[in-house]
C-alpha cells in the first residue's frame, strides 16, 4: 500500500500535500484519542481497584484540553466530601 501511494505521488506530484495533510490529520485524531483513553477522568482502567476515579478529582485540577477563562489553580472545593 505504501509503495503504491509512493508510485502515485512521483507520477503526480501535486497530490504531495494531499497525502500530506491526510497523514497529519490521522495522527493527530489518534493521538487525542490516545489522551483521551489515558488522562480522562470518565475512563476507569482498573475498576477493581479504582471504581468512580472522578471522585478523586480536586477543583483545581484541569481535565479539560484547553481552558478560555477558568484559572484551575485559583478555584476552591464547593460540596461535599465523598
Amino acid at each position: 500500500m505504501l509503495r503504491q501511494i509512493l508510485g502515485q505521488a512521483k507520477k503526480h506530484p501535486s497530490l504531495i500535500p494531499l497525502f500530506v495533510f491526510i497523514g497529519a490529520g490521522g495522527t493527530g485524531a489518534a493521538l487525542y484519542l490516545t489522551r483521551l483513553a489515558l488522562f480522562n477522568p470518565d475512563v476507569s482502567w482498573d475498576r477493581k481497584n479504582n471504581p468512580e476515579p472522578w471522585n478523586k478529582l480536586g477543583p483545581n485540577d484541569q481535565y479539560k484540553f484547553y481552558s478560555v477563562n477558568v484559572d484551575y489553580s485559583k478555584l476552591k472545593k464547593e460540596g461535599p466530601e465523598f
